[in-house]
């Protein structure tokens, strides 16, 4: 390829790249394949006690029983550290037992969900398994049931089903199923913002659907709504979480183009950066190419000097 044709083709990048960025907020999001979220407060998501079950709807379009249902995102508070659980071995634990190394994924959920709560930790293993992030090891997974009624028993099937998924021998270590009191779990919804409600119409628990990304010393630092989780995402976020004390070279470029959305519950491009980035990457490969051609142009050159000197003669 001759400098001019690189220099055409460069040129085409970045206006491709600008455009993508001067695009409306549906294109940009589609061309870096991002999913829709829920809304600032992640009342988008939908609870249990919603499907099928014959509940009055108000006007907004909500069954009455989710009126109350979501997420308030406390960015940077911190969780009950003190706050007394069962694990799923019967052992009494304490929050501060899984903070104090490395970042923490916390899902509040309920052991006999018949949907909701189900999807939400498939949705998350899924997500982590093509990570190499490992879980015991990078990251710990706590599991909260949010029903005082349930047992170690329950809790235990649960993680059987969710080691059995993630398929990564001795990753045991990393992942905590609890359950607690009514007081301890309260405390801990309030914390993270996680509000739910039980419908004795449908006998069910209405919640909302994602997970929390806890920093090592047990504060907040992301919400992840939804079901279905982007890899990305999660690794972008315990990236930060645990202080760049995991992740390359390559996840701080990421981090420089894109940040992390309260509104959204993911993290976006970032315009500006991404262009800088571009633009900086840019004149590397434009001085690699320009260097490379010199250096073959001397070799060249040296190469005919002893030929020039003999016709010389």
């Amino acid at each position: 390829m001759t400098a001019a044709r690189c220099l055409r083709a460069t040129a085409a990048a970045l206006i491709a790249v600008a455009a993508i960025f001067a695009s409306p907020a549906p294109r940009r999001a589609a061309a870096f394949g991002d999913l829709p979220a829920a809304g600032p407060r992640g009342d988008g998501v939908a609870g249990d006690a919603a499907g099928g079950s014959g509940l009055p709807v108000v006007a907004s379009g909500r069954p009455a029983a989710l009126r109350e249902v979501g997420f308030d995102q406390k960015l940077d508070g911190r969780v009950p550290l003190d706050a007394a659980f069962h694990d799923e071995t019967g052992r009494e634990v304490r929050l501060r037992d899984f903070v104090g190394e490395r970042p923490l994924l916390l899902q509040l959920a309920y052991y006999h969900c018949p949907m909701l709560c189900p999807l939400v930790l498939n949705g998350l293993v899924s997500s982590l398994k093509p990570l190499s992030f490992d879980a015991g090891k990078d990251f710990d997974v706590v599991v909260v049931s949010i029903d005082p009624s349930e047992t170690p028993a329950q809790a235990m099937e649960r993680k059987r089903d969710a080691l059995a998924r993630y398929g990564r021998p001795g990753s045991e270590g990393g992942w905590h199923f609890l359950v607690g009191s009514p007081g301890s779990i309260r405390a801990l919804s309030d914390a993270v913002g996680f509000r739910y409600a039980w419908d004795e119409k449908s006998q069910q628990w209405a919640h909302a659907a994602g997970v929390v990304l806890l920093t090592a010393d047990g504060r907040i630092a992301r919400y992840f709504f939804g079901a279905e989780f982007s890899p990305r995402d999660l690794r972008l976020g315990m990236v930060e979480a645990a202080d760049d004390r995991i992740g390359t070279v390559a996840d701080q470029m990421l981090l420089f183009c894109f940040h992390y959305d309260p509104m959204l519950g993911r993290y976006s491009a970032t315009a500006m950066n991404a262009v800088r980035a571009a633009g900086v990457l840019t004149v590397l490969a434009i001085a690699a190419f320009v260097g490379w051609n010199l250096r073959r142009e001397r070799r060249a050159t040296r190469a005919a000097a002893p030929g020039a000197e003999r016709l010389a003669r």
